[in-house]
Order: C-alpha cells, then sequence, then structure tokens
C-alpha cells in the first residue's frame, strides 16, 4: 500500500505542475501566485537595475575625472574613496580603482593593459547581472602587458587585433573593476596613477588609429546627489519590472533563468516589451504597492542567513551566482562588485564573538595569534563601515588597517592585535588603531588571492573580543 500511495502521489506531481504552467499560460493565476512571482521577480532583477543605475551614474559627465566617466572611458581614481563616496557600497581604501563602462551593442572594444612590473592587480569584468566572467590580473594572467578584445553576446566579426585574446560577454553592458595595489606613500601612488593612464579602451573599428573618445552626454534628469542603492529602493514597482524588461533585451538572461523568465511573462514582464500591468489581475494597485518593501525585506532577511564563522559571515561563492538570485540580491545591496573567491574573499560581521551588536560605544580587539593572520598571496585588511556600508569619517582618516599597506606593530610573541574604538589606544597602539563611530558599525575582512585554507574554511577569522574580555595566547 506504502508504494502504491507514493507512486499515486509521484503521479500527481507533473499533473499540478502542469495546472501550474497552464494557469501561467493562459493568465489565470490567483492573486496569490501573482504576488510570488513578482517577489521572485523583484529579487531577480534588482542586480540588473542596481547595475544600469549605477551606470547612470557613474557615466553622466562630460569628461573622464577620478570617480565618473562616459561610456567607453576609463575613470581612475587618484587617492582612496572617502565617507562622501557612495557611488558603489563596501569600497576598498586598499587599491585604486580603475572603472569602465561598456556598451558592446554596436561593437566590441579593444582593452591594453601595461606591464604591472609585478604589481598586484585585478581587472574583473562583469556582466549585467553582475557575474564575473573574466578576470584578468596578477593571479590569473600575471603581470605582463596584456590586450583583450570584448565583444557583445551577438557579436561574429573578425578582430584582427595582434596578440590579443578575444572574450565574448554574456551581455551588451559590461562593467570592469580595476584595482590596483598602492602603498601609502606619494611616490608609490605616482607610480599607479602612471600604470593607470595606460589603462586604454578604444572601440575595435578605431584600434590602431589616432582615437579621442567623444564627450559625454550629461543627463540633468539623472541624480547624482542620492547613493545608487537608495535610488534603486525608492523606484516603484511599476518603473522597477519596466526597466527590467527593457533591460533584459540587451542584457539577456542566462539559459538556466529560464523558469524565472517564463514565470515573469506570465505576468507581463517581458523581455523588450513596456510592462504590462494588466497581468496583475484584479488586485494589480495592492500588489504592486507593496512589492519593493517586501523585496527588500526578503534581501536583507537573506543577509542574516548567510553561514557565519565567529560572528563572521563567510561567503565563498560570490562573483559568480547560477541561479543562486537571493544571495545575488543581496551582495548587488551590501557590495556590489564582488570578485570571484578565488581573487577575494570578504567576511564581514556587525557582531562580536558572543553575538552583540558591534557599537561605538565599547572599544573591541580583533586578535591574531602568531602564524594565524589571514593567509594570503595578495594582501589583506580589515575595514570599518557605517552600517549602510560606507564608509565613517574619523579624525585621522584612516578606514582600514592592512600590514601589507602601512606599518602595523606586532606583539612581542609575534601576535597582532588591531585596537577598534573611538578613541586613540594610545601612542604605542595607534598604527593598530581602526577609528569607530558613535553608533553601530560593520567590519569587513578583505582577502585578496587568498590561499586554499580560506576558501575552503580550514583557515577561520578570529572573533571581535570586547576589550575588556580580551584575551592573550597561552
Amino acid at each position: 500500500m506504502a508504494i502504491v500511495a507514493a507512486v499515486a502521489l509521484i503521479s500527481l506531481i507533473p499533473i499540478a505542475s502542469c495546472r501550474k504552467a497552464k494557469a501561467e499560460a493562459d493568465g489565470s493565476l490567483s492573486a496569490d501566485d501573482v504576488n510570488a512571482i513578482a517577489l521572485d521577480a523583484y529579487v531577480y532583477g534588482y542586480p540588473l537595475i542596481t547595475m544600469d543605475q549605477t551606470r547612470r551614474v557613474m557615466t553622466n559627465v562630460a569628461t573622464a575625472g577620478s570617480k565618473h566617466a562616459p561610456m567607453g572611458q576609463f575613470a581612475n581614481m587618484s587617492s582612496y574613496p572617502d565617507p562622501s563616496f557612495h557611488e558603489v557600497t563596501a569600497p576598498n581604501a586598499n587599491t585604486l580603482y580603475s572603472a569602465a563602462w561598456l556598451d558592446l551593442t554596436a561593437e566590441p572594444y579593444v582593452l591594453s593593459l601595461p606591464d604591472e612590473h609585478g604589481r598586484y592587480y585585478l581587472m574583473p569584468m562583469l556582466d549585467a547581472w553582475t557575474n564575473v566572467f573574466e578576470s584578468p590580473g596578477a593571479r590569473t594572467t600575471g603581470t605582463d602587458a596584456q590586450r583583450y578584445v570584448i565583444a557583445g553576446p551577438n557579436w561574429n566579426g573578425s578582430a584582427n587585433v595582434p596578440n590579443a585574446k578575444v572574450i565574448k560577454a554574456p551581455t551588451n553592458l559590461v562593467w570592469i573593476i580595476g584595482r590596483t595595489f598602492a602603498q601609502q606613500t606619494v611616490d608609490d601612488l605616482n607610480a599607479v596613477h602612471q600604470l593607470q593612464r595606460q589603462y586604454t579602451l578604444v572601440p575595435l573599428s578605431a584600434f590602431g588609429a589616432a582615437y579621442t573618445p567623444p564627450a559625454g552626454r550629461v543627463d540633468p534628469e539623472v541624480d547624482m546627489k542620492t547613493g545608487v542603492r537608495e535610488q534603486v529602493n525608492q523606484l516603484d514597482a511599476a518603473t522597477f519590472f519596466n526597466r527590467l524588461a527593457m533591460l533584459m533585451s540587451d542584457n539577456p538572461p542566462s539559459p538556466a533563468d529560464s523558469a524565472i523568465v517564463s514565470r515573469m511573462a506570465s505576468i507581463g514582464i517581458v523581455a523588450g516589451q513596456p510592462f504590462d500591468a494588466s497581468k496583475f489581475g484584479p488586485d494589480a494597485t495592492t500588489i504592486l504597492q507593496t512589492v519593493p518593501r517586501r523585496g527588500l525585506q526578503r534581501i536583507l532577511a537573506f543577509g542574516k542567513s548567510v553561514p557565519t564563522v565567529n560572528g563572521w559571515q563567510y561567503a565563498t561563492d560570490l562573483g559568480s551566482y547560477g541561479t543562486k538570485y537571493d544571495l545575488r540580491a543581496y551582495v548587488a545591496y551590501a557590495g556590489l562588485g564582488a570578485n570571484l573567491p578565488q581573487d577575494a574573499i570578504y567576511p564581514a560581521t556587525s557582531v562580536d564573538g558572543s553575538g552583540q551588536p558591534l557599537d561605538g560605544s565599547r572599544s573591541y580587539v580583533l586578535h591574531f595569534a602568531k602564524g594565524q593572520e589571514p593567509p594570503v598571496k595578495g594582501f589583506w585588511s580589515v575595514t570599518m563601515y557605517d552600517q549602510h556600508f560606507f564608509f565613517v569619517p574619523n579624525q585621522i582618516r584612516r578606514y582600514q588597517i592592512s600590514p601589507t599597506q602601512s606599518p602595523v606593530t606586532h606583539n612581542p610573541d609575534g601576535s597582532l592585535d588591531v585596537y577598534i574604538q573611538r578613541n586613540s589606544p594610545g601612542l604605542a597602539k595607534e598604527k593598530n588603531w581602526l577609528p569607530s563611530p558613535s553608533g553601530p558599525f560593520v567590519l569587513m575582512l578583505r582577502m585578496y588571492w587568498p590561499e586554499e585554507a580560506v576558501i575552503n574554511g580550514t583557515w577561520k577569522p578570529p572573533a571581535i573580543t570586547p576589550a575588556a574580555a580580551t584575551v592573550t595566547d597561552q
């Protein structure tokens, strides 16, 4: 009897699936069905909308500068981001950014990189859905001079560029987020500036000829003051879904996304077509009013489910998401532009080792036992953010601690303490001082080019310890 019941149950599954598929196809979805699909669509599309809005802001200038540049040009930061930098969440203060946005609809672009002479750098390329599809740099391709032809998904031409690797991007919108390591000295910063001037992009048709990039078109309607994440979160559902549908035309979903693409079509979200709210049925107004709020709640709730190690959220599957839509959306919310784990892993925490929220009213210590600092081939750092993942102003303008970048003082036994507190821990300890704000804050432990022990979890980050409860090595 048990076998018969099991067979009967199995036989009903495809029937139920067929009925649901038929309902999606013929428009007979219930309000609950529409609600569920709309919520999934919001989470699915959140990274694409965030990427597009980031592009709008970062390219809305006539000429290239340190933070903004027209499409197809590098914006080379000459100094580290400061608390006024809100274009991207969770920026780093270890490398100088060289960022460029490409539209590959018309033709490919040629990217040329100079000889870095052994310097650590990374030039990841992200598609419109935030997946890293290529990652040139010290780890993968070395530091010799290199050249790439970056083509869109529909391009089938011939490159004819000597010594160049042709890369087929999954989408027509591409974000290059170059990072070049620099010591905090005038001489080293100037050396990186010289390298940045040699990071070049030209349309394929202009390669080998004199090329002057055209001036960018400034759109006065683009909000250049409000943070990108806040702008995205303020979009009403109809605007969000309409923009999603339009963006999907030039930035096709992955074949693995066919199921959710089909479900979205059943509620009027179709690539290249205006959003059709009538597919939401008689409850459209109510559903549309609540979707953004519920979508953000779901994204933030997912953040709390990321595995933790000693209080640190420790994810090793960023940069290429497949169908992990909730993870992809949360990373777009908290730290847009994450690298592949082989290039960087970013544990973050807002609590101490006992689970209590980190707050500037208390002093803390991050203690690394001798030989237990993060094992990396690149560099590591611990960075201070406010609860919104932006830098916090402080009296010494220090936003991170990195032994590779600036001197720290080790203890006599070889261990290392990082002092996390509002006020100076005293002159003898000041090199290891990471200033905190007056209220809640978040710490991020960056590990570039991590050893396998970091990736597989054999190495574990130590807990943040309240200063009064700090223990020393036995």
